[in-house]
């Protein structure tokens, strides 16, 4: 990597802003669903406090539209954060500005400020020249945790490396793109890489990307049945993106395809994904018209489950099917206990995604994954190949430097 690191950052006594993920879900009455991205920044927020920083915590929550949202507060966070830390941590309703520079400017050595959603100002996701020098003017040193927003060209993540030049990426960072790197960088063999969810658009170009790269690429969840459409079939009422079908054909017709592409060969189908009819499991080429595929079946699960048995690396995105019904959750979580005993036989298994890392827990094998990333569109872009923006802003400071 050619970023500096955080152990190299002289962080005593001095202002740091800490872009952090947490981005976390939560219920409808805005209670934190999950607070996985939250412990995941522990390791970092722990180390600057300890080394005597004075921190200035960032994070972006859901989609406000550049404007205010009490739903999308991250006062609710604070108080996570707090309790998780076990100590104090400050609150900032002003994300720029006298109020939170008079904040951050009152902060003691080891003593934690956490800044309010940055979407509530459009100038974040514009990567507002403005907004970033406003941003900077809060601390003297900038760490970059946030992988889950590594691949978003914003204020926080991009616009503010321009004016702090001493800035390092964080131990959450380091630990992901190291983990990444190995997908990408002489992976054991067998390879073997499992992609879900509901569409094929946001995918297309890492299945492209992954194809001639491992020996098994699984296919399952909402995505299958614009390949079942593809080669002809019925799909009755499931959910296929038409757009995309020529795509799903040509990835098809891929040379390497007929060998590598394993197709799910039955699925669960129901009146509808509510699971007031728990569904049956049928042939992909014998799906009712008035039927919705809601899962993987029985022998889908089983050819997955034998892949992953000889794997010695694996990498899983997206949900086998509507994984959000207990009724329909059967394959997704019989994959992630089988990527758990992957683990288990020695193999390197990373999984990526919401969805993907909450069948984990909820499975209860997530200590039983060599990594659980936090980006789940930033992972896939990563590999994609793609550079992200966050990371280079990074990169930036030791290509200088040379």
């Amino acid at each position: 990597m050619r970023f500096r690191t955080l152990r190299s950052l002289d962080v005593a006594g001095r202002r740091v802003f800490v872009r952090v993920d947490f981005n976390v879900p939560l219920t409808p009455d805005g209670a934190i669903a999950d607070d996985t991205r939250i412990v995941s920044s522990l390791p970092t927020l722990r180390y600057l406090i300890e080394k005597g920083a004075r921190l200035i915590v960032a994070s972006h929550l859901g989609r406000p539209k550049g404007k205010p949202d009490p739903g999308l507060s991250l006062a609710p966070v604070r108080e996570r954060l707090e309790r998780c830390l076990r100590k104090p941590v400050r609150f900032s309703e002003a994300i720029v500005g006298p109020e939170a520079k008079r904040l951050a400017m009152d902060l003691s050595d080891g003593d934690v400020l956490l800044l309010e959603n940055l979407r509530f100002d459009p100038r974040e996701e514009a990567n507002d020249p403005g907004f970033s020098r406003e941003l900077a003017l809060l601390a003297e040193a900038y760490v970059n945790d946030a992988f889950g927003a590594a691949h978003r060209a914003h204020a926080s993540t991009v616009g503010i490396t321009g004016t702090i030049a001493d800035r390092a990426a964080g131990l959450l960072l380091e630990r992901e793109l190291e983990a990444l790197g190995k997908l990408l960088e002489g992976p054991e063999r067998p390879y073997a890489a499992i992609l879900g969810g509901a569409k094929i658009s946001g995918k297309i170009d890492v299945l492209r990307n992954l194809l001639p790269r491992v020996d098994r690429l699984m296919i399952g969840g909402g995505m299958m049945f614009t390949f079942v459409r593809a080669k002809g079939l019925e799909t009755g009422r499931s959910l296929v993106e038409e757009d995309k079908v020529p795509l799903a054909k040509e990835i098809l017709a891929r040379p390497d395809a007929e060998e590598k592409l394993l197709l799910p060969i039955d699925c669960i189908v129901a009146a509808d994904a509510s699971g007031r009819d728990p569904g049956h499991a049928v042939a992909v080429d014998r799906i009712p018209k008035d039927l919705a595929g809601v899962d993987i079946g029985p022998e889908s699960v089983r050819e997955i489950l034998e892949a992953l048995s000889t794997a010695r690396t694996v990498f899983w995105n997206g949900p086998m099917g509507v994984f959000e019904t207990p009724a329909f959750a059967e394959g997704t979580l019989r994959v992630a206990k089988g990527v758990a005993q992957a683990t288990a036989r020695g193999a390197f298994t990373v999984v990526g995604g919401g969805d993907s890392i909450a069948a984990i827990h909820k499975a209860g094998v997530e200590s039983q994954v060599s990594h659980c990333s936090t980006g789940g569109g930033a992972s896939l872009e990563f590999l994609e190949g793609r550079v992200l923006p966050g990371v280079a802003a990074l990169e930036s400071v030791e290509k200088a430097a040379r």
